[in-house]
């Protein structure tokens, strides 16, 4: 009997040497790729399209501004005018677009973007005088408020946590696809009337918008929205297409309920979801009297939204036919050529970083750009500057202005430009997060008018090149802002996600390895 039973014994013990083998080889196997879901990158891709709206009109307003200041007759600070004004009107329909979204649900508000901007596209496109063009921006602007706020928290709300970086950067793809296109119409309408061509490039705006309204009908509610509203039934359906398993899905349920306040055992297909959770004391809990995390994740949010337009990136994406003639470059073609160089640039970085934020890390990319963002700043405004104080025309600081121009949006397209949306899409709470959201786009968009309404004075008055000393300086304090206040936030739930806040002192070099996926998180090592 004791033979045996040593015999069983030592069965059991090869065994659990075996199965301890295999796990210690298992952990040096290539890690496998987390699956994407088809439905959910459906869903991410049709909401995101409505970001191409903002793209176009930055881009296309660029090179028309040339004609559109000769046609009409207008100075310099019209045109100033006249290109950041869509950023202050775009903040109507950000304000708009939280209560909106929490009322007739997020894919309807995406829908009511495309109809504003498509009204405002065809009064740009019919202006005869500057007055009605600037009302034609009014609308479009609105339009653009509403589109900007919603689709990250559609994409956000719908994603998987594996998947929820890649698929809500698409905004910021889809803004860059835009700017490219834009730029493309200028310089395919460069070659009509003076009169004909400006308008052309503006009013092609509305074919995108009439496609983008009918794709995303077919798009489902977000779930979070439908639990919100007591839809469970509902929302499960939505969540069994956008999940990886039956099981995460069940999981991503549980979650959301709990955030709402609806008891785990409730499983009515409709229930009763408790009031306070509808909105009530939403900016009470942001500003008057916000928790620790809460006060971290609002400082988080309109700190990245900040700095993301006050580093330059819209004076050199509006201006860039400007810059190029400070430069030295003359001729109205090679400006709009090197402004659709530009473009290429923004859109094929953009599409790099879409594929690595889920694999490297929000912090990691963001350091990284705005480091890049710094040195270009700093090279182009010691170039345009030296360009400026010399008598002959010096090639290789052209060259040198031009590199460091694409240099620039480059860095800014591989970090700063898509992990702003997709950070300040997924760290707020689910009660918070439409209002959230909406307020850092505010801050956003206030902040790109002031850029774009200032940046031809400034140029007068400080110089070109001083310009861009000092968004290089903004840039700087940016980078410091990013390294010791926003944590890493890879694979977490939305709902895990206000235990990475709470104290500004950011590890960044610690891992967590339960919500990472098996990625080293940079920075999750925060107390509340």
């Amino acid at each position: 009997m004791d033979i045996q039973l040593n015999q069983v014994n030592m069965t059991e013990k090869k065994a659990m040497e075996a199965k301890t083998n295999a796990n210690f080889l298992e952990d040096f196997n290539p890690q496998k790729k987390p699956k994407r879901n088809k439905y959910a990158f459906a869903c991410a891709l049709l909401a995101s399209m409505t970001s191409i709206l903002l793209g176009y009109d930055i881009g296309v307003m660029s090179g028309a501004a040339l004609y559109i200041k000769t046609d009409l007759k207008i100075t310099d600070v019209q045109i100033e005018i006249l290109l950041g004004i869509i950023n202050v009107y775009s903040l109507i329909g950000s304000s708009l677009a939280g209560i909106t979204s929490d009322w007739i649900g997020r894919r309807y508000t995406i829908v009511l973007a495309g109809v504003i901007f498509f009204a405002g596209a065809i009064l740009m496109g019919f202006s005869p005088n500057y007055s009605f063009l600037m009302f034609g921006r009014f609308v479009a602007g609105i339009g653009i408020g509403y589109a900007l706020m919603i689709a990250p928290v559609y994409t956000a709300e719908v994603s998987p946590a594996s998947s929820r970086g890649f698929l809500t950067s698409f905004p910021e793809v889809f803004i860059n696809g835009g700017i490219l296109l834009g730029y493309i119409s200028n310089y395919a309408f460069s070659k009509l009337s003076l009169k004909l061509g400006w308008r052309l490039m503006l009013g092609i705006g509305v074919v995108p918008s009439i496609f983008l309204t009918l794709g995303v009908l077919a798009m489902p509610e977000s779930p979070r929205w439908l639990v919100m509203r007591g839809r469970l039934s509902d929302a499960i359906k939505v969540l069994n297409k956008t999940s990886n398993s039956k099981e995460e899905a069940q999981l991503r349920l549980a979650e959301i309920k709990e955030a709402v306040g609806i008891p785990e055992s409730c499983n009515d297909d409709v229930v009763q979801v408790p009031k306070q959770n509808r909105g009530d004391g939403v900016w009470k809990d942001l500003f008057l009297h916000p928790t620790p995390v809460i006060r971290h994740i609002v400082i988080s949010a309109l700190g990245i939204h900040f700095f993301q337009q006050a580093s330059g990136i819209d004076a050199v994406v509006l201006y860039s036919p400007r810059i190029f003639e400070k430069a030295g470059i003359v001729n109205d073609n090679y400006k709009l050529l090197a402004t659709v160089a530009v473009g290429f640039i923004k859109t094929g970085f953009i599409l790099v970083a879409t594929f690595m934020v889920d694999r490297v890390g929000r912090r990691p990319l963001l350091l990284s750009s705005a480091g890049g963002m710094v040195l270009s700043l700093l090279i182009l405004a010691t170039s345009l500057t030296i360009i400026d104080h010399s008598d002959q025309k010096l090639m290789w600081a052209i060259g040198l202005s031009i590199a460091t121009v694409l240099s620039y949006v480059a860095a800014f397209s591989i970090g700063l430009g898509p992990i702003t949306w997709v950070y300040s899409s997924e760290i707020f709470p689910l009660r918070l997060r439409a209002q959230g959201c909406a307020m850092g786009v505010v801050l956003n968009r206030v902040t790109s008018g002031l850029i774009s309404m200032t940046f031809l004075s400034l140029s007068k008055g400080i110089t070109i090149g001083g310009a861009f000393f000092l968004f290089g300086g903004i840039a700087s304090a940016g980078w410091l802002f990013f390294y010791f206040m926003l944590p890493e936030t890879q694979g977490k739930t939305l709902e895990e996600m206000e235990g990475s806040f709470g104290n500004s002192k950011v590890n960044s070099g610690t891992t967590n390895s339960n919500s990472n996926n098996g990625h080293v998180q940079l920075g999750t090592n925060v107390q509340t």
